[in-house]
């Protein structure tokens, strides 16, 4: 089932409304923006130049450095009489930067989330237990809109609070759970601590799961843990929030929703165009946003994409789960690695969890690498013997598949600190000296 029928639609259609939107928001930046009409003017482009998708390459980038410069509402399109939402990141690293919507913005992003929810087969006779956070990040109204476009039942949990979660899933009957994987797996971890029999107590059929690059192995766990369907939805604020692609049953690629994005695939060094299949950095140009049109955002994202039609019927391009980021990429000793790279050695050892922290340092002028991770209730009571060939099997794994040599440290079930939100897999040390 689609919930709309250009999610189905030849592709050439696809290509002929993404151009036509694509030439509206060029046109709507050069006039309204000064930012952007400086830029094309350094260029030399106006918006007559862009007659083919293919001309987009001939546009600049925008970063979010731009945004920051820019905070809080430089490059808003519209007057703020027009605005009726705003939503912005933390700002721990700086500026936050801050997004924008109209009403009619706010129209795109519920129907991108009811296709979101559409995918992962909810309907008006589910409930949804939304347990992302409320606020200025726009993961949790983002989810509210959607499931309550589609007449399902919303339950605005937010984040935290593990046990009211449980019970409140439990004594309402969600059928659906909207999270991020760590906290679902969190909240499994718990729940199991009641009995073994948990599942009895819950009538989940489906997740819908985001915020975090996520390993193969983790989105398996994940639904082992509660008995559902995983299903992985992208997004960034920045861009309109959760619901920019999700996946549907038939595979674990993202349909992205291009009549309202129109992504590329880059080098992230060089800026140059990649072919499909080919991984690099996400690049991102909202076609129908009218308080804060961007265009070709880098995400920072590494991913590739696809128009292989899926066994579902939509026609949308599909691109892989995040890999991890540009700037998240560790290089160790010379070897370039992701930590979703080392999720996907742990998730294939037996006797682990994927509760894991990855801890980089310095040995003289020699990259030090120190990964701890927390192994099984049932290894813990086996012999220190058992442990040792587990330890040596994982330093064996990932020498042999990703070529770096790791100290590996197991450490008690539930002794690795829990995050309520996104995940601290990393700390580099080396950024210290």
């Amino acid at each position: 089932m689609v919930y709309n029928e250009i999610e189905s639609a030849k592709r050439e259609e696809l290509e002929e409304l993404e151009l036509k939107r694509l030439q509206s928001t060029v046109e709507r930046v050069y006039s309204l923006s000064t930012f952007y009409k400086e830029k094309f003017d350094e260029l030399g482009i106006t918006p007559k130049d862009i007659t083919s998708l293919e001309d987009i390459k001939k546009l600049p980038f925008t970063t979010k450095k731009d945004l920051r410069a820019h905070y809080p509402f430089g490059l808003f399109t519209v007057p703020m009489s027009e605005v009726a939402r705003i939503h912005s990141s933390s700002g721990t690293t700086g500026k936050p930067t801050v997004v924008g919507y109209t009403k009619s913005d706010m129209d795109v992003w519920d129907e991108v989330m009811a296709r979101v929810f559409t995918l992962a087969g909810a309907t008006s006779k589910d409930i949804v237990h939304n347990a992302y956070g409320y606020g200025l990040f726009t993961g949790g109204l983002g989810f509210h809109n959607g499931a309550e476009k589609i007449g399902a039942a919303i339950v605005p949990a937010s984040a935290g609070m593990t046990d009211r979660q449980l019970m409140l899933m439990r004594d309402f009957g969600a059928s659906i759970l909207a999270s991020t994987p760590t906290f679902a797996l969190h909240m499994a971890e718990v729940a199991q601590k009641a009995g073994s029999d948990y599942l009895s107590h819950y009538k989940l059929k489906a997740g819908i799961f985001g915020a975090e690059p996520t390993s193969k192995g983790l989105k398996k766990e994940v639904s082992n843990a509660w008995g559902i369907d995983y299903h992985e939805v992208y997004g960034l604020s920045e861009i309109i929030g959760p619901g920019v692609a999700a996946n549907c049953k038939e595979s674990d690629l993202l349909h992205v929703f291009e009549d309202h994005f129109f992504v590329e695939i880059i080098n992230p060094q060089t800026g140059e165009s990649l072919p499909d299949g080919q991984r690099g950095e996400l690049v991102i140009t909202p076609l129908t946003k009218q308080a804060l049109p961007l265009i070709r955002y880098r995400t920072g994202d590494i991913t590739s994409i696809t128009k292989e039609p899926c066994k579902c019927g939509r026609t949308l391009l599909r691109m892989e789960s995040i890999v991890g980021r540009v700037d998240d990429m560790l290089i160790i000793s010379g070897v370039n690695v992701y930590p979703s790279q080392i999720e996907h050695v742990i998730a294939n050892t037996e006797g682990v969890t994927l509760n894991y922290q990855i801890i980089v340092d310095k040995h003289g002028h020699l990259d030090k690498l120190e990964i701890h991770i927390e192994v099984s209730d049932e290894i813990m009571t086996d012999s220190l013997g058992q442990m040792g060939a587990l330890k040596k099997e994982i330093q064996h794994a990932l020498l042999n598949n990703l070529y770096i040599n790791a100290h590996v440290v197991l450490v008690q079930p539930r002794s690795i600190e829990r995050s309520m939100g996104k995940a601290v897999r990393i700390i580099d040390k080396r950024k210290e000296q």
